[in-house]
């Protein structure tokens, strides 16, 4: 390819989409970059909870007995 295709190419893009709608992809793929980097980098300090008790709990095995009976909805007789 040589400079007048890529001269007219970036002329059909520009009729195409306009300055503005270029402008928004442009902002939308730099920021998406940015933050790809930020995750390489491992700057994810401020994405982890500062209080233990925040984490999500899991909820114990299905095959452990442990506190069935708050779980057990039958009714005894």
């Amino acid at each position: 390819m040589s400079i007048t295709h890529l001269l007219i190419l970036l002329v059909v893009v520009v009729l195409i989409f306009g300055t503005k709608k270029l402008r928004n992809i442009g902002g939308d793929l730099g920021g998406a970059v940015r933050d790809f980097k930020k995750g390489l980098d491992g700057d994810e300090g401020a994405a982890k909870p500062t209080n233990p008790d925040e984490r999500l709990r899991a909820d114990p095995p299905a095959g452990t007995n442990q506190n069935q009976s708050q779980h057990d909805t039958t009714e005894q007789k």
